[in-house]
């Protein structure tokens, strides 16, 4: 499993290697936010640890709820524990709703912390799986809906394209499949 640590505070991003480093098969840490968007752009982040304020003169944690919401926005957006050391129950509600799986004030119990990453990458996991079959059921539904507004002969060709994908545009195996010749697949084709 892969954890992205953002904390401007180097003592903290190095505690949490150490604490970290038996736990989990790679860690990443960065004191600057502004690269989150780059380091999840391949997806395989499990959680980020994200510290709710980078700004000293502004400590209401509305740095971290940024990039937060920025995070979340991602693709396979992965699991967040936001961490700060103001912690307030108003700032964890509200990071609660804009999709952190957890909150962590510092300092922090280190078995408690790796019990709150287990569960909030488990819980992250759960909801992408139940968000995917959802969104097929979506899709599924919608091509059932629009495949009944469809002439037969529409429904016919989009059944030809069908198999040619699955035959990997090969022709000759699609027209066997399709149990027609191939000159009647080359046929059906120009008249669509």
């Amino acid at each position: 499993m892969k954890i992205l640590i953002i904390d401007d505070n180097p003592a903290v991003r190095s505690t949490l290697n150490l604490i970290l480093a038996d736990e989990f098969d790679d860690i990443t840490a960065s004191g600057d936010p502004r690269i989150i968007p780059a380091l999840l752009r391949n997806g395989d982040i499990d959680c980020v640890i994200l510290d709710m304020n980078f700004n000293s003169n502004k400590l209401d944690g509305s740095d971290g709820l940024f990039w937060l919401e920025r995070i979340k926005e991602s693709p396979n957006a992965p699991a967040v524990v936001v961490i700060t050391a103001f912690g307030e129950i108003g700032l964890a509600v509200e990071a609660m709703k804009l999709g952190a799986e957890d909150f962590v004030t510092k300092p922090w119990n280190n078995d408690e912390l790796i019990e709150k990453l287990h569960k909030a990458i488990d819980r992250n996991k759960k909801t992408r799986i139940e968000n995917k079959a959802i969104n097929k059921a979506v899709a599924l539904e919608q091509r059932e809906h629009d495949r009944q507004k469809m002439t037969l002969d529409e429904v016919k060709m989009q059944h030809i394209k069908e198999v040619i994908t699955q035959c990997d545009g090969n022709l000759s195996a699609a027209a066997e499949r399709l149990n027609i010749n191939r000159q009647t697949l080359y046929n059906l084709l120009k008249k669509s």
